[in-house]
């Protein structure tokens, strides 16, 4: 029967399979000869020794046996005489893994998106970066794919309890993404690749009888006796089903504010503002890596720190090694930055955001209490220097030191930076936990601290400042019969993953729903 082995291998032999096999055969006291195959299930890093060394499991299959066969956990199928319609508002990841599911249990998906398809979007993507327009509809976190898509495709989850983590990497290895995402311990597929991953899944999802509507921004629920009949869109069209996924995604606004006037409960929900803080990344390499990567077979070194400073959590987050800073405004007047890494991470460039956490509903009663922090921090961001979607910056030692910096490094966010207090610039309370957390970060990661660091603002989309209840069994709203908030935007993912695993168990629920019905 085949064993799996737990290996330790130097970078350079990583792609030496023979190696790998003789390093196998030793440890199982075999000769090499005596085994059929030795295949990589699981690949991480291990950089805590002088040399970083990967470890690997393999399974080893010896001659005379049988490999075991990785089960498929999806099934997706041609719908037919389907008599139930599943409106999914929003093709995020949430949204189009709950469409995928919809086939798998001969249900009609009908995806409902307000921006449009990736390759158009691109066009909207430069007006931003180069032109400071933003279209509200189509921008780094609107349209198909949604946030992800073009901010990087990290695939950082993978507690189970969630739902089946393996099912979502292979419906993605299965419609282009590289299959290393199925072994690797923090798998990335790339915001270049990405995009040819979400069409191609939005092609089995029409092949098989669903339908997606791009540039349908839904302005309104049709409600009749507490129960969901349909939706009504900006332009004009009704879209009518037996139930509706409100996958969003956490800077749709627009649709929080539909909820409350049709009646949908509305909770404040817990997140965090800052900064994006970018090093170079010759600089992470070395601190995490205890040397330079040139001519070693490691990827851009990455991090991830968290602390307590002051009753409050101080954490990094979506890191990107080898990555870019973007604007990801949704609405002209605000400045938002996040981050984003290409598939080979080959830019000079590491950052992350570096963020304080808001526990607390800063007007304690009004549910948007954190939302409309959020804008009046963006707004002011914008409007301190006034330059479209130049960003302002600070080295990292001259905000600890809390003064302006006369000079700024090299940065890879396109639109441009320009020299500002930034300590000055946000809230005391999140600067003075900040100041904390950092001293702490550099205790942990020596060389942290740096004035080769700078901190470029404002980073205010970690997560949505708002929950969207729901019932913990039914996974629908308690106010609205047939409503089923899903996703980030709803206040039950915190990334691509998770987003997706939530669109999938929903659906479930959504057929008990119909069936019952």
């Amino acid at each position: 029967m085949p064993q799996q082995l737990d290996l330790r291998v130097h970078p350079d032999h990583l792609d030496d399979n023979e190696w790998i096999k003789r390093a196998a055969a030793m440890k199982l006291q075999k000769n090499a000869k005596d085994i059929s195959s030795c295949t990589i299930k699981r690949r991480s890093i291990d950089a805590r020794g002088r040399t970083p060394m990967y470890q690997l499991k393999v399974e080893v299959v010896l001659v005379g046996e049988e490999p075991i066969p990785e089960p498929t956990f999806f099934n997706i199928r041609k719908i037919t005489n389907a008599k139930s319609k599943v409106l999914i508002i929003g093709a995020g990841p949430a949204g189009y893994l709950a469409a995928m599911r919809c086939l798998e249990l001969n249900l009609k998906p009908i995806v409902i998106e307000r921006g449009y398809n990736v390759r158009l979007r691109r066009k909207d993507l430069r007006q931003i970066q180069q032109f400071n327009i933003v279209n509200p509809d189509s921008n780094y976190c609107f349209g198909e794919g949604g946030a992800g898509t073009y901010s990087d495709g990290k695939l950082y989850t993978r507690a189970n309890k969630r739902g089946n983590v393996r099912k979502i990497l292979q419906i993605l290895v299965a419609h282009g993404a590289n299959s290393d995402i199925l072994i690797d311990s923090h798998p990335h597929i790339g915001s270049n690749k990405l995009p040819q991953v979400v069409q191609a899944i939005r092609e089995t999802i029409i092949e098989n009888g669903g339908e997606v509507l791009f540039d349908h921004r839904v302005v309104d629920f049709i409600i009749k006796d507490k129960k969901i009949l349909g939706v009504q869109c900006q332009n004009g069209i009704e879209v009518r089903g037996d139930a509706c996924v409100l996958a969003t995604g956490h800077s749709a606004r627009d649709i929080y504010h539909m909820c409350q006037d049709n009646g949908v409960q509305l909770e404040f929900k817990p997140f965090a503002i800052g900064v994006r803080m970018e090093h170079p990344q010759e600089l992470i390499d070395k601190i995490q890596y205890n040397q330079s990567r040139e001519g070693i077979n490691l990827p851009a070194a990455s991090y991830g720190l968290s602390c307590q400073a002051d009753g409050h959590g101080v954490y990094s987050f979506c890191m990107c090694p080898g990555g870019l800073i973007v604007p990801a405004a949704t609405s002209p007047g605000e400045l938002v930055v996040n981050g984003m890494s290409l598939s080979r991470r080959d830019s000079p460039f590491a950052n992350a955001a570096t963020v304080v956490t808001l526990d607390k509903n800063p007007s304690k009663v009004d549910p948007f209490g954190g939302l409309k922090y959020q804008e009046e921090l963006e707004r002011a961001f914008f409007n301190y220097g006034d330059r479209g979607m130049k960003a302002p910056a600070q080295r990292l030692t001259d905000f600890m030191d809390g003064k302006v910096s006369s000079t700024l490094r090299e940065t890879s966010y396109i639109p441009g930076i320009y020299s500002a207090p930034i300590h000055e610039m946000l809230p005391e309370w999140i600067v003075a936990s900040m100041k904390k957390g950092i001293r702490q970060f550099d205790q942990r990661m020596r060389g942290y601290y740096t004035e080769e660091a700078q901190l470029i603002g404002l980073e205010s989309r970690t997560s949505a400042p708002i929950r969207i209840p729901r019932d913990k069994e039914l996974l629908m709203s308690a106010d609205i019969d047939g409503l089923f908030p899903c996703g980030e935007g709803a206040g039950y993912a915190g990334g691509i993953l998770s987003a997706a695993l939530d669109g999938d168990k929903i659906v479930d629920k959504i057929k008990d729903y119909i069936e019952r019905e």
